[in-house]
């Protein structure tokens, strides 16, 4: 992987010539602090949870979702793999951010992003477009950053579309039989309303 590490500084080090800017300085930290812990992601499924009746069962796929990324990507397969970061191998770079202590690959910023963004797609929640677009900017922020690899970013968008795609097969195997929107006793008391 180390050859490979190598080749990929030069898909990081085209970003730092031809994508750099003072507003893109300023922008990139603050889109990736978003990602920091799954933060955004975390406040916008609470959000679907306490706010949006019909759909707070997307707001709990989207939980399980990160904590599933959060065990494979973040505590399985960095530390199974170890890679090291980009700016460990090329240490001219000037780091816009603090340097994170963990290894490389997976991207977990990438993870929980696509993570989330995949649970919203697949549930059709309105604001899906847009959640998808912020998660594209976080993981390109990550090599914008010099903090990861393409590979790194590109093992994030897999870790977190399995994430997803395996909490809403979770939520829907066990979980949806007993939740209070989809109980028989609440269907039957909705129909009696209806009638």
């Amino acid at each position: 992987m180390e050859s490979l590490s190598v080749a990929e500084l030069g898909i990081l080090n085209w970003i730092q010539v031809h994508c750099r800017s003072e507003f893109w300085d300023e922008v990139m930290p603050v889109l990736t602090s978003l990602g920091s812990g799954g933060l955004v992601w975390i406040i916008l499924a609470l959000a679907i949870l306490i706010f949006q009746k019909g759909k707070r069962s997307t707001g709990l796929q989207v939980l399980i979702a990160l904590l599933l990324s959060l065990l494979l990507c973040n505590l399985f397969l960095k530390n199974a793999i170890d890679r090291v970061r980009p700016f460990d191998i090329n240490q001219m770079v000037e780091l816009l951010v603090a340097e994170p202590k963990d290894a490389s690959f997976p991207s977990g910023h990438t993870s929980a992003s696509i993570a989330a963004a995949t649970v919203l797609l697949i549930n059709h929640w309105k604001g899906r477009c847009p959640a998808l677009v912020l998660a594209g900017g976080i993981s390109f922020s990550r090599m914008y950053l010099y903090l990861h690899f393409p590979t790194d970013v590109l093992g994030g968008v897999v870790t977190g579309a399995l994430c997803g795609g395996l909490a809403v097969a979770i939520f829907r195997k066990w979980i949806s039989p007993h939740w209070p929107e989809n109980h028989p006793a609440n269907r039957r008391q909705k129909k009696r309303t209806a009638t």
